[in-house]
């Protein structure tokens, strides 16, 4: 049988990409922790893991091992959990990892809320962009993650994990003040001869105004690559370019000199979702119902049935 103790250091230099930063997370030294991999290797047979002097790359016996591994570190972590729950020791501590912008629009009223209704659960936020998270949710390094999926960019595999939709962000036409789209509401094929404001080729938002653009049949001219948003919206208030940009940021930001207004012929809007392990600990089921009660704030809607109490259950079953 693996020996467990190996199986994690496998997963942690995946993770550190090097066994020089596995090493220190494990507060093991290099050479003690490659001999731990050495003897791992030996176990199954098959080489597991590449080094170079630039770090450390899974082989294809590696890869499949990890995945293995991530699943038995965290089904360990979770029954460590249980027992200590069933002696009286409830979890203290919750870990969320979230992509940027979430941090800006939707986490400050939720961590305060959270923070207020629990004071006895000490967070730590952690900044993950999508799609990355998936794996230290599978291992229990990460209890809860807010996420994000952009049209025509595909959802990452759940592998086991609970996926649940939290926000539909619309992504709305932004233009500088005096724009002809202060009038109406524009199409693509309208804003095609603008200079636009876009991520770099596969960013998210760049897959999503590309897909959008083939689909109305246009072809748009990005010339100022970002994906801040902040920045986007500096630009735009100067007078330079055009973009698509989720309702949500528009809210966050000051007053400025720009318009926006939804696309004609088009519904597009990028999805928000939380994902967890699927048995979660009260702290994650109570944190998802406050986002999704923030969420609910942020779009002057009513949070889902059984999201309104901070102590509720997350819903069973995989997202889409």
């Amino acid at each position: 049988m693996l020996d467990a103790h190996r199986l994690r250091v496998l997963v942690e230099v995946a993770h550190a990409g090097s066994i020089a930063a596995a090493a220190q997370r494990l507060s093991f030294t290099p050479p003690a922790l490659s001999q731990q991999l050495t003897k791992l290797e030996r176990e199954t047979g098959c080489v597991l893991v590449e080094r170079g002097r630039t770090g450390a790359t899974l082989t294809e016996a590696g890869r499949v091992l990890l995945e293995y591994g991530e699943r038995v570190l965290g089904e360990l972590r979770d029954a460590e959990a249980a027992v200590r729950a069933i002696a009286g020791e409830p979890p203290r501590h919750l870990s969320l990892g979230a992509f940027a912008s979430a941090g800006k629009v939707l986490l400050p009223r939720t961590l305060a809320a959270f923070g207020h209704a629990h004071p006895h659960v000490r967070l730590s936020l952690s900044d993950i962009e999508p799609p990355g998270g998936y794996d230290l949710l599978t291992c229990a390094e990460l209890d809860l993650l807010v996420t994000h999926r952009y049209p025509g960019v595909p959802l990452p595999r759940t592998g086991g994990l609970h996926r649940e939709r939290v926000l539909v962000d619309p992504l709305m036409a932004v233009a500088p003040e005096g724009h002809p789209i202060t009038d109406r509401p524009p199409s693509l094929p309208d804003l095609a001869g603008e200079e636009w404001i876009c991520g770099a080729p596969g960013v998210h938002d760049r897959i999503s105004l590309d897909t959008a653009a083939a689909a109305a049949g246009v072809r748009l001219n990005v010339v100022y690559e970002t994906r801040d948003y902040e920045v986007a919206l500096a630009l735009i208030e100067s007078g330079v370019g055009v973009a698509l940009i989720p309702s949500s940021i528009l809210g966050a930001a000051r007053t400025g000199a720009w318009v926006s207004r939804p696309l004609h012929g088009a519904r597009l809007a990028r999805e928000i979702f939380a994902v967890h392990r699927r048995r979660p600990s009260e702290p994650v089921s109570a944190m998802v119902a406050t986002l999704h009660e923030t969420a609910a704030r942020l779009t002057g809607s009513a949070p889902p049935a059984g999201s309104a109490r901070s102590t509720g259950s997350a819903a069973t079953g995989s997202g889409p």
